[in-house]
């Protein structure tokens, strides 16, 4: 039998070729990380993401332009052995002041959306200069035929590696590990990739290896003390969206997503709601009639969905895209499904695409302070919740933002993009404050248009369970919209108009009993 060909024999890597594929993976998936830390300060809009990039790219370039210019007489594999300990190094001092440093940075005195420079910058510009030595180390030290050849064989190999760092960090390590674990994790890579490098007469750079190694390993056991000693903190993990916490407080347990309280439970009492913004669905029990099927887009802890299957006499669809929110719901919120509450884990507009349910009521609470899903607030969006809703459907949408002023920026985008897809708007404030808030639009199919009377005497004379004569009392027919921009799957800057209330205290209202406490 013929022997095959040069060219179709198995292609393995020398040490220098897989440290440069190395190179590639572990800035990427720090790149990826990066986002996850920062969210819980900076959340997770497209200036922390524009920052996280161009940081990481400038970290690079000037790593590149650096080792360039030593790189004839520098680079060796000893070299390379070295950059990656001194990398890893840097890791291991994050694991123990990263959380810290983002605590001491959230309150400079930086336009919001630059804000996450500082950190980003301080936490992986240097291991991410050190990462950039590689490639051009690499250049100098493949063998090749020719610079252009080595040169290819370096980009490609890196290239590769920060493919293989983005699919393996976002979909195994992101879901599996919190970022501490990952940053350990990607600490660990570079160790062994150093081990694999250092030439075996070195004793220094093995001693320094050894070193770091021992340094890694303590801070990843005091990270994980710190993460753990909380007794407070029931659960938290990163899941494939967010990082989620679940926090017991004096009797109350709240889900944390991304820092921002996001549902709570009162464990004494878990059908009384704890924060007064979720009152406010029962709003659409006086704008509808003979409601038989309810649809929430968002679960959180499933606070109004649980009170709607216990109150009414009607089907309960619950559409939430985070499978470990379902999960952690069911498992510390007293969640479970039933003939009457249905979770489907999937994103709100995909369902409503592809299901032949129509809605009575439908709520939206997936939006948040720092951020809002922006293909659920256009007007193509809202068109398709109208049209999923019966005749005289009515639609509960729950915005964050401030009242009045620049920074109702959002809300007032939000009203407009809705006034346009149904006939009448509502809003309904849900504190008296100028900070930012939970308001709450209510919009419906109807051409019938509900004056603040028409709420308060349906809220008398109807029995849905709850006394909303309090909230009744911010209704607010109109809002002028002034210059906000109309919402559309084409334009729809939802990022730069939330940027504006970045730096305004959330005010969440919360609830004693059945009566508001106005406590924030």
């Amino acid at each position: 039998m013929p022997s095959l060909p040069d060219s179709a024999t198995a292609y393995v890597p020398t040490r220098v070729e897989f440290a440069v594929f190395v190179s590639g993976v572990a800035s990427m998936g720090l790149e990826i990380v990066a986002g996850r830390q920062l969210a819980p300060s900076f959340g997770s809009s497209v200036y922390t993401w524009g920052s996280i990039i161009g940081v990481f790219l400038a970290a690079l370039a000037l790593g590149y332009w650096i080792a360039g210019r030593r790189a004839a007489r520098n680079a060796s594999e000893g070299a390379l052995a070295a950059v990656f300990i001194g990398a890893a190094l840097y890791v291991g001092l994050l694991l123990v002041f990263g959380d810290p440093l983002l605590q001491a940075t959230d309150d400079l005195a930086i336009p919001p959306r630059l804000a996450p420079i500082v950190p980003i910058t301080i936490l992986f510009g240097p291991p991410t200069v050190l990462l950039g030595f590689i490639s051009p180390y690499g250049a100098e030290l493949v063998e090749s035929k020719s610079v252009g050849d080595a040169s290819g064989r370096v980009y490609a190999l890196g290239t590769a590696g920060s493919i293989i760092g983005a699919f393996a960090t976002t979909f195994l390590l992101v879901p599996t590990l919190g970022v501490v674990g990952i940053e350990f994790a990607y600490g660990l890579l570079l160790l062994g990739t150093a081990a694999i490098l250092v030439p075996r007469r070195a004793q220094a750079t093995w001693t320094a290896l050894a070193i770091v190694t021992i340094c890694l390993l303590g801070a990843y056991a005091v990270a994980g003390v710190g993460i753990s000693v909380g007794s407070d903190v029931v659960y938290e993990t990163q899941t494939q969206y967010q990082e989620l916490r679940i926090v017991d407080d004096d009797g109350t347990r709240t889900m944390y997503l991304d820092g921002v309280p996001h549902s709570a439970m009162d464990k004494n009492d878990p059908d009384r709601y704890v924060f007064e913004y979720t009152r406010y669905f029962h709003l659409s029990m006086l704008a509808a009639d003979d409601v038989d099927r309810v649809l929430f887009v968002g679960g959180g802890g499933f606070s109004g969905p649980k009170r709607f299957a216990k109150e009414y006499n009607a089907t309960i669809d619950v559409v939430e895209l985070d499978p470990a929110v379902i999960r952690n719901a069911k498992r510390y919120f007293d969640v479970s499904e039933s003939e009457q509450l249905n979770i489907y884990n999937m994103d709100g507009r995909e369902y409503l695409e592809s299901t032949n349910a129509t809605y009575d009521v439908v709520i939206l609470d997936a939006y948040r302070a720092d951020r809002a899903p922006i293909h659920l607030t256009t007007v193509e969006f809202m068109e398709l919740v109208s049209e999923r809703m019966d005749d005289d459907g009515v639609v509960v949408a729950n915005v964050i933002s401030a009242r009045t002023g620049p920074r109702s920026a959002f809300y007032r985008a939000q009203y407009k993009t809705m006034e346009r897809a149904f006939p009448q708007v509502y809003s309904f404030p849900t504190s008296p404050s100028g900070s930012l808030q939970n308001i709450e639009l209510v919009a419906t199919n109807s051409a019938e248009n509900l004056t603040e009377a028409d709420f308060a005497r349906r809220n008398r004379e109807r029995d849905i369970g709850i006394d909303l004569s309090g909230e009744i009392d911010f209704y607010q027919g109109h809002v002028t919209v002034g210059d906000a921009p109309l919402l559309t799957d084409n334009y729809a800057p939802v990022d730069s108009l939330l940027a504006r209330q970045v730096d305004t205290q959330y005010v969440i209202e919360r609830t004693d009993g059945n009566e508001t406490a106005a406590a924030p």
